[in-house]
């Protein structure tokens, strides 16, 4: 390998195919940071020229369709299974592992861990079939649950519910839960935007000890809960250091609370270098999906009730962690850590 001023060059002869998967997650990348502010800068500049009537119309049809996003939104399998999204599984790859069968006849709230910097392999499962979900659970509907700042965006908006995402409100889970049948299977990466900023390799810090809002959800609609965890998932990036009480840190949170992204000063390689970019590594990842959590409808449940439910949920998240840590290199003196 040639290094270049410290930046390590890749190869010239590459299989093709190695090509394509790194292509395949490079516009993914820069799709999911930066395609929704492009739309808009597109849509804006176009209100200046003669096309002035597209981003009018699409405004009208804007308004009309706003709720779509926590109504079930629009996906397009078509989408879902196109080839690119194959190409972006085999990079890794990302793996889907089932521990328990899951059956079409109930609902179920996917709490999906770790967030990671981008939540890679949670877009891989949830909003395409690159990991061939249908397959390994038939009859479960995925849907990725997102800020809902994601739909602002003009045209973003129609592609990302495409593939299967809706909003991350309380609107949107009760409609999937309670007035769109059953077989719905919500990943909701329960951690936040917050939860990004403890993403480093080796480190498993959740921020968990103080959300509820999911499993007051799943009492109300009787809804499923079942725990996930990646293990790779905070491998994929190199995160600037960010200790709590640091200015990065302090200023990270500060964005975070009034924007409701999370800012991780990151990167990953290039599409022709190993050093700088902001390509996710080329690191193996293996998603574990736990059995299902029983939940006993009720509509208004009590603090105690979602006290001992969300004690429930984390015993089984902390066992699916322990039972498979060591499958996928997490030495045996690492453990889960459940943060405010």
């Amino acid at each position: 390998m040639v290094k270049i001023f410290g930046i390590e060059l890749a190869p010239l002869h590459i299989p093709m195919e190695r090509r394509l998967q790194t292509l395949a997650v490079q516009q993914w990348t820069l799709s999911f940071l930066f395609l929704g502010f492009g739309c808009l800068i597109v849509m804006i500049y176009l209100l200046f020229t003669s096309y002035y009537w597209i981003p009018l119309i699409y405004l009208v049809y804007y308004v009309y369709d706003r709720k779509k996003s926590a109504r079930g939104g629009r996906r397009c399998q078509w989408i879902r299974e196109w080839a690119v999204w194959k190409y972006f599984q085999q990079y890794f790859p990302i793996t889907l592992i089932k521990t328990a069968d899951l059956v079409p006849n109930k609902n179920y709230i996917m709490g999906f861990h770790p967030h990671g910097i981008l939540s890679v392999s949670a877009f891989c499962h949830f909003a395409t079939e690159g990991s061939g979900w249908s397959k390994i659970f038939p009859g479960l509907t995925p849907y990725l649950l997102v800020l809902p700042g994601h739909f602002q965006f003009p045209v973003y908006r129609d592609y990302f519910m495409a593939g299967g995402a809706v909003e991350a409100s309380s609107e949107s889970m009760k409609f999937l839960l309670t007035k769109h049948g059953t077989g719905n299977a919500l990943g909701l990466v329960v951690g936040g935007a917050l939860e990004a900023l403890e993403a480093f390799p080796g480190r498993f810090n959740l921020k968990l000890a103080n959300k509820k809002g999911f499993i007051k959800m799943a009492l109300r609609t009787g809804a499923c809960l079942v725990p996930m965890f990646s293990f790779g998932e905070h491998e994929l990036f190199v995160q600037a250091e960010n200790p709590e009480g640091s200015r990065l840190r302090n200023i990270q949170n500060w964005l975070t609370k009034y924007t409701g992204f999370s800012p991780p000063v990151f990167h990953g390689r290039g599409m022709l270098n190993y050093t700088f970019g902001l390509v996710p590594y080329r690191i193996p990842v293996y998603t574990v999906v736990g059995a299902a959590i029983e939940v006993q409808k009720d509509e208004h449940p009590s603090k105690e009730k979602i006290d001992d439910l969300h004690q429930t949920y984390l015993k089984e998240l902390e066992k699916l962690f322990e039972a498979h840590k060591t499958k996928y290199g997490v030495p045996k003196d690492k453990h889960l850590h459940f943060i405010e």
